[in-house]
């Protein structure tokens, strides 16, 4: 036993047998979809579910017997324990390390459950991933590792299309390209960290979402947190959806520029906005504002719905603002050539201003880019922060992205990147579907390859992490402060990688955990009912029996 994480042990099983495991076979044609919606027809609300008031009763009342407890015990405990609570008290003069209150919930509530989070894991996250064993060995956050590990089914990883592999084209292509260009360019961009390899993998991605230019950068946090500095200043409005990811809010805040935020998806609300900022000017003097940028995400990572995109570019169109999307999520998951929420909602890319993606998610890189016309490029060539003074992106990661681009666009190994997008299409709605018919609420549209089961009590969080854990399925659960207090989740990632009969699994187990700790709560209004007005409550036999036909209706009920 040790505390610190252990080497990775070494895996002699085939590479047959090994890719497999990172990439599960196709076993029929029929367990294929392609992810369009349909043209000229409106984008359906979500409808989100509610549990019994009792649920949410039981939810606050959890949490406040949890606060009561965690206040007995830091104030007796700074009684009877000094010397564990130094750092929340002063000492010979010094200010607290910490203070009470704002570590509060990670001391008294994270702390609880911490072995649920953050799981070191060791090989290719395909999909199975290799999870460390591990003991906690108090009530704190140390861990003894006994240097085995747990191979779990893989719904925890954004690895949409499974290119998180180590066989196959990509990982061919990126070694060939190390063994030319080394393991990193060894400067940031405007000095000598540009090769001939990054300027055609920018010209690669800006041809694949269909702008003029792109630019890439090596973090995708840090491709919005350093963005708006470039675009926009205090003369500026930023009007953000209230659900947008964090680095567009720090990127935002960063930048200087005034912000007004609309409720999420909200076309109305957003309108009328416009209007009265375009109405009211700067603050003080009222003069017009040098830009108005609509920022918003192409799928949403924590609710899994998407954008209505048709009827935004008709909103910036109409009053003259500029639109920047971030598709981190949605690039390559969505739409039937993979190009994204433009390409899933039919919309000329040349109508968004600002394409932002990752390479992190459904290609197996790393890094972000910017995509958008020339002009642009060319000025954030220039001014912006990560082209200056971060780290340019390294030759194998170029060599990941380039080759899975020209896979997904039949450029190399000609079909297999088509189904790669059927298989997330059809995987994504089939566990849905799955789901809602069980009886769980399931938030998001139907195409979303992010899938959010509510839980909300903070009990069931650790029960069904843990409890699938043993089942040997890796999930990643959500609360507060990531969801609203009344609203934990587990998020389920879908991938290509896995098969049918894995999502037959998950299904299987879930059903029995949902039953054994009542879980399912559904009231029908978001769909999965036999009968209209009544709560959905089929059998898994039932679910496996009918699941795949439906799967393909243009509307999951």
């Amino acid at each position: 036993m040790s505390s610190q994480i252990p080497n990775a042990p070494p895996d002699d099983r085939p590479k047959e047998v090994l890719a497999d495991l990172e990439y599960g076979r196709l076993t029929s044609k029929e367990y294929l979809h392609v992810s369009k919606h349909p043209v000229g027809e409106p984008l359906p609300v979500p409808i989100d579910d509610e549990p019994p008031y009792s649920i949410y009763i039981a939810t606050y009342i959890s949490y406040l017997i949890l606060i009561i407890i965690g206040h007995i015990r830091d104030i007796t405990g700074k009684i009877f324990k000094p010397k564990e609570y130094e750092y929340l008290v002063e000492k010979d003069g010094f200010a607290p390390w910490y203070d009470g209150f704002e570590s509060f919930y990670v001391r008294r509530l994270k702390l609880r459950i911490d072995d649920c989070f953050a799981r070191p894991i060791h090989g290719a996250p395909g999909r199975y991933i290799q999870c460390f064993d591990r003991e906690r060995t108090n009530h704190d956050a140390n861990y003894t590792y006994s240097g085995g590990s747990t191979e779990c089914l893989n719904l925890s990883s954004y690895n949409y299309l499974g290119f998180a592999q180590s066989h196959g084209v990509c990982t061919d292509f990126s070694l060939d390209i190390t063994e030319n260009y080394g393991t990193s360019a060894c400067s940031a961009r405007n000095y000598v960290g540009t090769t001939d390899l990054h300027k055609k993998c920018e010209a690669v991605t800006a041809d694949f979402v269909g702008k003029e230019d792109a630019i890439i950068v090596s973090q995708g946090y840090g491709t919005n947190a350093s963005l708006f500095s470039s675009l926009v200043d205090s003369k500026c409005l930023v009007i953000s959806d209230e659900l947008n990811h964090a680095s567009i809010r720090y990127g935002i805040r960063l930048s200087g520029a005034i912000v007004r935020v609309f409720k999420h998806n909200d076309i109305k609300a957003l309108e009328k906005l416009i209007r009265d900022q375009i109405a009211q000017g700067q603050p003080k003097t009222h003069r017009p504002w040098k830009k108005i940028i609509i920022a918003v995400e192409g799928l949403y990572s924590m609710e899994g719905n998407m954008c209505n995109l048709p009827e935004l570019v008709d909103l910036k169109d109409k009053y003259k603002c500029f639109l920047f999307v971030d598709e981190a999520h949605s690039i390559g998951a969505l739409g039937p050539n993979g190009r994204g929420i433009c390409d899933y909602f039919s919309v000329d890319p040349n109508r968004v201003d600002l394409l932002m993606g990752t390479f992190t998610k459904s290609f197996g890189a790393t890094g972000g880019y910017i995509a958008a016309d020339k002009h642009i490029i060319d000025r954030l060539r220039l001014n912006y922060l990560t082209n200056s003074y971060s780290e340019s992106v390294p030759p194998p990661v170029l060599g990941q992205i380039i080759s899975s681009l020209n896979v997904i666009s039949g450029k190399i190994s000609p079909g297999e990147g088509k189904e790669r997008l059927e298989r997330i299409a059809f995987n994504s709605r089939y566990l849905r579907l799955g789901l809602k018919r069980l009886g769980f609420i399931v938030y998001g549209a139907d195409d979303s390859p992010v899938v959010p089961l509510l839980l909300f009590l903070p009990a069931k969080m650790p029960a069904v992490s843990r409890m699938l854990y043993s089942m040997k399925i890796a999930v990643v659960i959500v609360g507060y402060p990531a969801t609203p207090l009344s609203s934990a989740r587990v998020r389920l990632c879908l991938s290509s990688a896995l098969t049918k009969e894995d999502l037959d699994y998950v299904l299987t187990k879930f059903s029995e955990i949902g039953d054994l700790i009542y879980l399912k709560f559904s009231s029908g209004i978001a769909g999965g009912s036999k009968i209209p007005g009544e709560p959905p409550r089929w059998s898994i036999e039932d679910v496996l029996a009918h699941n795949v036909e439906d799967t393909k209706k243009a509307k999951l009920f």
